[in-house]
């Protein structure tokens, strides 16, 4: 089998559509990740989906961005949340554990499967090999019921590096200066 890790994840998850640069594809998600800013909603409609469990291979609930609490309204939103995973066969990360992205990485990340979470540094998972995205909660929430996630099937770029980096230079840093020289728009629809 040839091709990229990218064009072997998506062969393998697609569940519609034509694997061509453009066209839609409808893929199966194994994992979902949301974190208390955003997953109270997608928790709300996947709940208004109306199935028992989860139907992902895994999805966690962090709790990592609303942490104050000055008032009730963070704690109500953490005591769903909980409930909720519970409820569903969620992972639920509590506050204190650490950063979605960072935590999902460290702990739960495959090479080889789809995420979608409702973060934007979801794509962090992409560094071990994932096919990972950033999406808005809905899509989770169906994502999270066994239903595809639908999106334009990517363009696969190849960057070649070449040199050596300077002391004190990160992977970071390389990026940033990629996006720099493409500009953020030049990665739209790319992997």
């Amino acid at each position: 089998m040839s091709g990229t890790i990218t064009e072997k994840i998506l062969k393998k998850h697609i569940l519609e559509g034509t694997p061509k640069v453009g066209e839609e594809i409808a893929l199966k998600i194994d994992h979902t990740l949301t974190q208390d800013a955003t997953g109270t909603m997608a928790y709300l409609q996947f709940e208004a989906i109306g199935i028992d469990r989860i139907r992902t291979e895994k999805s966690v609930s962090f709790v990592d961005h609303n942490t104050l609490q000055t008032d009730f309204k963070n704690a109500d939103d953490h005591r769903y949340l909980q409930s909720v995973a519970e409820k569903y066969g969620i992972h639920f990360s509590r506050p204190g554990n650490g950063i979605c992205h960072q935590v999902f990485l460290e702990r739960f990340a495959r090479p080889g499967k789809t995420l979608i979470g409702s973060d934007s540094h979801t794509p962090t998972a992409g560094g071990i090999g994932s096919f990972a995205l950033g999406a808005g909660g809905l899509d989770v929430a169906v994502s999270m019921a066994g239903e595809g996630f639908r999106l334009k099937y990517p363009k696969v770029v190849g960057v070649m590096l070449t040199g050596k980096l300077t002391e004190w230079v990160s992977a970071k840093d390389v990026i940033l200066e990629v996006l720099r020289r493409i500009n953020v728009n030049g990665g739209v629809g790319k992997v």
